[in-house]
């Protein structure tokens, strides 16, 4: 059985009492109204993690948004995996299309990434996924299979049965536009079948893969019914607390 999970991200968003705020109320909710055996997962900015990871408890498990590949050193103004870890923290997304957009990021640099987190007991949450220009000209298969091979396919299989994935369609995040439960479907399966190619059936078929494309409750329940979505990478829903927790909810019916 694969790990069922909803994981949001609040990006750079909140202050700290806005923080404190809405994740009191997610986690009231979803101790609450939480049925199944999902997991939600909240990744939020830095300022946040410590105090997140005292208030979630086992209910609402936390995560960071991004870590640097080195253990220590003079990196000013990054957080290492290490240090994210000391704050209670479980999970960290790595590769996000807004950190390979935005700053750059290789799919080597990732690689690198993925290492550190798994090396302090972290599980990555990594991400995939093609912009409109490569959805467009019909490129996005071989997009994502560069993109899993440069970024976890160099993992022991070991360790990469502790990596979570998520497909992000680059082209439906904050955009308007929005895949078919058809299309994040064909993908995911897609996804699967590389992993399969790589590491075994076996594998693959306990390799949890989220969808991360404007995920709300409107869609979730078509999106997670499909064979291969495990759940979803949550962006501006999980910035409204009935929003979130009603698509973790999603599992339950």
């Amino acid at each position: 059985m694969r790990k069922k999970i909803v994981a949001g991200n609040w990006k750079m968003n909140l202050d700290y009492a806005e923080g404190i705020s809405l994740f009191s109320e997610i986690v009231n909710m979803v101790r609450d109204e939480q049925k199944g055996e999902q997991l939600a997962v909240i990744c939020a900015p830095f300022i946040h993690l410590n105090s997140l990871s005292k208030l979630g408890g086992t209910t609402v498990r936390i995560g960071a948004q991004n870590c640097h590949q080195n253990e220590s050193g003079a990196f000013t103004g990054e957080i290492s995996a290490k240090m994210i870890k000391s704050v209670g923290c479980e999970y960290v997304i790595i590769g996000h299309s807004e950190r390979r957009q935005y700053f750059a990021e290789s799919d080597e640099l990732l690689a690198a990434k993925t290492s550190a987190a798994l090396k302090n007991n972290l599980i990555p949450i990594f991400c995939i996924g093609e912009t409109l220009d490569e959805r467009n000209n019909g490129s996005y298969f071989d997009v994502i299979k560069t993109q899993l091979t440069g970024g976890v396919f160099g993992l022991s299989a070991e360790d990469f049965s502790k990596v979570v994935l998520a497909y992000e369609p680059v082209w439906a995040i904050g955009t308007g536009l929005t895949a078919t439960s058809e299309q994040a479907q064909e993908v995911h399966a897609y996804i699967r079948k590389e992993i399969a190619a790589k590491y075994g059936e076996e594998l693959a078929e306990k390799t949890t893969i989220l969808y991360g494309g404007s995920c709300n409750p409107k869609n979730a329940a078509e999106l997670f019914a499909q064979k291969d979505i495990d759940g979803g990478l949550i962006g501006g829903a999980s910035l409204k607390s009935r929003d979130f927790v009603d698509i973790v909810k999603t599992f339950n019916s």
